[in-house]
C-alpha cells in the first residue's frame, strides 16, 4: 500500500505555489497597478494569466498574444510576456514594451508616477518622457497586426522611402550574388 505522504506534498506545494505567485485572471493584474499608485491602463486589456511575488516586487505578465496600443498620438507595442518590478509608484526592469519615437522603436525600461505633477515619466534608457497620468485611467484595447508599422531596420528603411519594404526583405532573406545576377 503506497503511502498518501508523496500525494499530500504535492497538493500542498500546488496550493502555496499558486497563492504565493499570484496567477489569476484577465483584468486582475490591471486591478493590481492602482494599489502601487499607477494607473490601470498602463497594461493592455489581453492579459492572459500573471504572477507577482509581494515580497519582491517581480512580476510576469503572458498576454493572449503580441498587440499595439495607441496612447493618444504615441503607438506601443506589447510583447507577449512582460516581466518587471512593481514597487510604490513605479516599475523598473521593464521588458517586453516598446514605443516608437520618430522612425525608431525603443524599449521602455521604467515608469514612475509623478502624482503631484499628474504625470507617468517613461523611461527609455538615459531618456524619458512624461505623459498625463489620465491617458492610462482606461485599461486600453489589444490591437493586433498594425500592417503600415513595422519595426527594425526593415521599417525604419521603409518609413523613409530609401526602399520598399519588398526590397528591404528581398536584401535580407537573398544572398548578395542572387541579387547581382551571378
Amino acid at each position: 500500500m503506497s503511502s498518501p505522504l508523496p500525494r499530500l506534498l504535492l497538493l500542498l506545494v500546488a496550493v502555496t505555489g499558486a497563492a504565493a505567485g499570484g496567477a489569476s485572471l484577465n483584468g486582475a493584474a490591471n486591478d493590481l497597478l492602482p494599489k502601487y499608485g499607477l494607473p490601470k491602463g498602463l497594461i493592455p486589456d489581453s492579459v492572459a494569466s500573471y504572477t507577482f511575488d509581494e515580497a519582491t516586487g517581480a512580476f510576469e505578465i503572458h498576454l493572449g498574444s503580441t498587440c499595439y496600443v495607441h496612447f493618444g498620438s504615441h503607438l506601443v507595442y506589447y510583447e507577449r510576456t512582460i516581466t518587471g518590478k512593481l514597487s510604490k509608484g513605479a516599475i523598473t526592469d521593464l521588458s517586453g514594451v516598446q514605443a516608437k519615437k520618430l522612425f525608431l522603436w525603443v524599449y521602455v525600461t521604467g515608469m514612475v508616477a509623478h502624482p503631484d505633477k499628474g504625470t507617468i515619466e517613461f523611461q527609455a534608457g538615459f531618456v524619458s518622457e512624461s505623459l498625463s497620468a489620465s491617458m492610462f485611467d482606461k485599461v486600453p484595447t489589444c490591437g493586433s497586426g498594425v500592417g503600415a508599422q513595422l519595426r527594425g531596420a526593415a521599417g525604419v528603411i521603409g518609413e523613409l522611402g530609401l526602399l520598399p519594404v519588398a526590397q528591404v526583405c528581398l536584401l535580407t532573406v537573398l544572398p548578395s550574388s542572387f541579387m547581382d545576377g551571378d
